[in-house]
């Protein structure tokens, strides 16, 4: 990356950055406001994403034709609430746009140093949308469960639908993003960081044979790292 390069990616991460310092979505100890979710995801998106028309794609995607914004993460590990997948989403790249500026100066130091270019931008896309396969995956349920008082009441219970259609979990993310924006058809380091966002765990004989090809992109490594730490950390 040229000296202008990097410079515009710090620049875009700081932007990216102050937008979730000033709406604070997500705190500490891993509850959220999932208004300020929402609305920290399309402020960001109408910063950082270049092509206007397919961001608008992206965000109406999210917003309107599928349950992103409301689905959760996951059934009964992270995020296993309401809304829960798009604060795990926007808590996975706040965890890379912090982990960005070290992993990426010391990736600068290595001979590989010229094979990858990355933005703010890529970054952005690769966080927001490596979940995308869990939308419209999930339903609600009820169980009695007893309250601190002894009394049933019946609680929301996630399951898997048994309709859903999944490519793997990774792949299948791809797909729907270069469905929203087919530019990115040319991005592979974004597909890659995506498509392996869960290492090892998401992967066919086959495809584990070469994994290891796929850590030179720094750009795995800081997703997968970031996806890491906002559910074991920050449980989200």
């Amino acid at each position: 990356m040229t000296e202008e390069e990097k410079a515009w990616l710090f620049d875009g991460i700081e932007q990216l950055l102050s937008i979730y310092n000033r709406l604070n979505p997500i705190h500490d100890d891993g509850t959220f406001d999932a208004t300020a979710v929402k609305q920290c995801i399309a402020e960001m998106t109408d910063c950082i994403l270049q092509d206007k028309a397919e961001s608008s794609v992206f965000a109406q995607w999210m917003t309107e034709q599928s349950d992103f914004m409301k689905s959760p993460a996951s059934t009964h590990f992270h995020g296993n609430v309401e809304a829960g997948l798009a604060a795990h989403s926007l808590k996975v790249l706040h965890q890379a746009l912090c982990f960005a500026r070290p992993i990426m100066e010391n990736f600068w130091q290595c001979k590989l140093k010229d094979c990858y270019t990355i933005s703010a931008e890529d970054i952005f896309v690769s966080a927001i949308a490596h979940d995308f396969c869990k939308a419209d995956t999930y339903r609600i349920e009820y169980r009695n469960q007893k309250d601190i008082f002894g009394n049933w009441k019946k609680v929301p219970n996630y399951k898997t639908r048994s309709d859903s259609r999944n490519l793997g979990h990774g792949n299948e993310s791809v797909l729907r993003l270069l469905a929203l924006m087919p530019s990115f058809i040319k991005k592979r380091h974004v597909i890659e960081a995506i498509s392996r966002h869960m290492g090892f765990s998401d992967l066919s004989d086959s495809e584990s044979y070469n994994y290891s090809n796929f850590l030179q992109n720094p750009l795995v490594i800081l997703i997968q790292l970031a996806d890491e730490t906002a559910a074991q950390w920050y449980n989200l």
